[in-house]
Formats: structure tokens, C-alpha cells, sequence
């Protein structure tokens, strides 16, 4: 399976008119770690290149009913993952001082659940998420 997932997602790449790239594959997370090197204009439209190879390589998959979990290119997701538990981190800390509630930015599921998830060993601490579609975000509540 993860052989003919990396040779169909090389092939995707190679379609789309890069030739200098890794492709590797994580067993533990489920996920496709991808590097691209001679892609300068990627910097910009990064997220959502991610965002639509992976919907591109998941309806491939889908229609031979194999999962595939997650890709990720030049580590951005890693990256974002990291900056998104220390802004938990540091809201939590703030919540836990002031007494008072901490609202985070407006996120998308996976970052929110990242929050809930990072913030859940907190015994003074609850999160909750409040909003409507793209404006849904975490709050972060002391326990008193």
C-alpha cells in the first residue's frame, strides 16, 4: 500500500512540473513527508497546495478503500502544529494567571483539536470551541 501511495503521489508531483523532490513515508503517524526543493513560489500558496494534494491524492485512494492519513510539505504542518501548541501553551499560562478567559484566533478542526488535546492534562483549565464555520476558535476557561 504505501508503495503504490508514494509512487502515485511522485507521479502527481512530476505531472505538476517539479523535479527536484523527496517523497518519504512515516509509518508511526500515518504520514507522507514531502520535500520540495525547486518550487520558490510555494513559500506563498503553500497551505493550500497541501491542502489540495492531499484532497487529490486522498479521492485517488478513497476509490481503492486505502486511508491515507496526511501530507505534509517542507515540514509546514509540523511546523504550524509546533507554533500552534505554544500559542496553547502561552494562553493557558495567561488564563492561569489572570483568572480569566483566553480567546484564540479563529482555527481550522485539526489546529482547535491540536489546542483541546495539548490543554486537556490542564487540571485548572477547560477549552471549549465557540464560533460558526470559519470563525470557530478556542477558549480557554480557568477551573475556579
Amino acid at each position: 500500500m504505501n508503495n503504490d501511495a508514494k509512487e502515485t503521489i511522485e507521479s502527481l508531483i512530476k505531472l505538476m512540473g517539479f523535479n527536484d523532490f523527496a517523497v518519504s513515508y512515516i509509518e508511526d503517524s500515518r504520514r507522507f513527508l514531502i520535500f520540495i526543493n525547486d518550487a520558490p513560489f510555494l513559500q506563498r500558496f503553500l497551505p493550500q497546495f497541501i491542502s489540495d494534494l492531499e484532497f487529490v491524492v486522498k479521492m485517488i485512494f478513497n476509490k481503492k478503500n486505502i486511508d491515507i492519513a496526511f501530507i505534509d510539505i517542507n515540514n509546514y504542518r509540523k511546523d504550524r502544529e509546533d507554533l500552534i501548541i505554544k500559542l496553547a501553551k502561552a494562553a493557558a499560562k495567561k488564563a492561569s494567571v489572570t483568572k480569566k478567559e483566553v480567546s484564540l484566533p479563529a482555527m481550522n478542526a485539526y489546529e482547535r483539536r491540536i489546542i483541546h488535546s495539548e490543554l486537556s492534562l490542564h487540571p485548572d483549565l477547560k477549552t471549549e470551541s465557540s464560533g460558526e464555520g470559519k470563525q470557530r476558535h478556542v477558549i480557554i476557561k480557568p477551573i475556579e
